[in-house]
C-alpha cells in the first residue's frame, strides 16, 4: 500500500515510496523541519526523486545542508 502523501502524518522516519508527490502535506512538514525559508526547486525535486532510498528526515537534513544560511525551524 502507497503512502498518502496529501493526508497520513509525515514524521522524519517516513520512507519514500513510489508514489512520492510534492503535496502541502510534504511542504507543511518541510517548513516545520527546515524553517520558513524552505522553498522546493529543481535541483532539491530532482534529488528526492533520484530512486536512492531515503527518509523524509534525509529530505530535511538534506535541504539544509544546500541552505546552511536558512532561518532556523520554528519549532512547533
Amino acid at each position: 500500500m502507497n503512502f498518502d502523501w496529501h493526508g497520513m502524518d509525515i514524521t522524519r522516519a517516513t520512507l519514500l515510496d513510489g508514489a512520492y508527490k510534492n503535496t502541502q502535506n510534504v511542504r507543511r512538514f518541510l517548513l516545520r523541519e527546515c524553517g520558513d525559508d524552505f522553498k522546493f526547486d529543481r535541483d532539491f525535486m530532482a534529488w528526492i526523486r533520484d530512486g536512492a532510498p531515503k527518509n523524509m528526515g534525509a529530505v530535511a537534513d538534506e535541504w539544509l545542508r544546500r541552505h546552511p544560511r536558512a532561518s532556523p525551524p520554528r519549532g512547533d
